[in-house]
């Protein structure tokens, strides 16, 4: 009767148990998940896979960096729901030719705070391993471009080739530079050099002096400015056109409606800020996808042109790359 009576409470105890666990699931399920996502996006550029891959974000004072009055810039941040300082996006973009894996800049490593430095894991979760890398192009040699080069005291790409602008190299990597270079700016010189050198020790590096095809469909063009040797890179597959930008612009709040305003980075600010506006205007003209290190991630999309400013429009999400190209 005992054994009966107890088969006979197994429905009962079971509900009972499965209602207790489900409350302790939702209960869970309620607690705030913690850490930062690894960021990857991918979209297909004519025979071309393109990743965007985050590096994390960083805080700026943006308001203050730009030249322009702070609260003037300040307006334009909150009008644009942005509170200042401005959570920034570091973004750096993978180029699947078929034939080459081409990595272009590399993120900050540990050369710009705790919160970047996150290239390695948005790579891995795109799919990639930092040794499949065969070349890296990049941008300018400031160190949120540079620094994920290493890994402690090892590079991060051992297998890959470095390419930069000879200018951005001589000025950066020069030792009488960074001897007279402000003490604030010292460090500039100094993660270039800790990021860049042990591949050109290793035979790893190849400089270009002027616009050049690296690989097929992949060209660089000097756009000096920001930086003594700043380059962008254009990439060019079955019709379709990316340029990536590298730093032409920081803040698109600002610098979209005010092609004019240059920022406290600028090695040159007269010569960045025709740069910016040349490129801008060819861009929107043209109707070419852009992809910039400092657009919000994943840091895509197109320009159209409204009079003297221009509007941003950022790709449409996709869960199918073909689909994001257009196909």
């Amino acid at each position: 009767m005992t054994a009966l009576m107890t088969r006979a409470t197994w429905p009962l105890a079971t509900a009972t148990a499965l209602g207790l666990a489900i409350s302790a699931s939702a209960a869970a399920a309620t607690e705030p998940a913690e850490g930062p996502n690894p960021g990857y996006y991918r979209m297909m550029l004519g025979d071309f896979e393109v990743t965007a891959l985050s590096d994390g974000t960083v805080e700026l004072p943006m308001h203050e960096l730009l030249h322009m009055p702070a609260d003037e810039a300040k307006a334009l941040f909150e009008d644009a729901y942005l509170d200042v300082p401005v959570e920034t996006s570091v973004n750096a973009f993978l180029i699947n030719t078929g034939d080459r894996l081409v990595l272009v800049d590399t993120g900050a490593g540990t050369l710009f705070g705790p919160t970047l430095g996150k290239l390695g894991a948005s790579l891995e979760a795109a799919g990639y391993r930092p040794e499949q890398v065969d070349d890296i192009y990049l941008t300018h040699l400031h160190p949120d471009h540079v620094g994920g080069l290493m890994d402690g005291e090892s590079r991060m790409f051992p297998n890959a080739t470095l390419h930069a602008d000879q200018d951005d190299i001589d000025y950066w990597l020069d030792a009488d530079q960074l001897e007279a270079a402000p003490e604030g700016q010292k460090g500039f010189f100094q993660g270039a050099m800790a990021s860049m050198n042990p591949y050109i020790e290793a035979d790893a590096f190849e400089a270009f002096d002027d616009d050049s095809e690296l690989s097929p469909g992949i060209h660089a063009e000097q756009t000096h400015g920001h930086t003594p040797g700043h380059s962008i890179y254009r990439v060019e597959s079955d019709g379709e056109t990316l340029v990536l930008w590298g730093d032409i612009m920081h803040a698109a709040a600002v610098q979209f409606p005010h092609p004019d305003v240059t920022i406290d980075f600028d090695s040159a600010p007269d010569e960045a800020r025709e740069q910016r506006k040349a490129l801008f205007a060819s861009i929107a003209e043209e109707g070419d996808w852009v992809a910039g290190a400092h657009l919000s991630f994943p840091g895509i999309g197109h320009l159209r042109a409204e009079g003297d400013a221009y509007e941003w429009l950022p790709v449409n999400y996709s869960y199918d790359p073909q689909a994001a190209s257009g196909e």
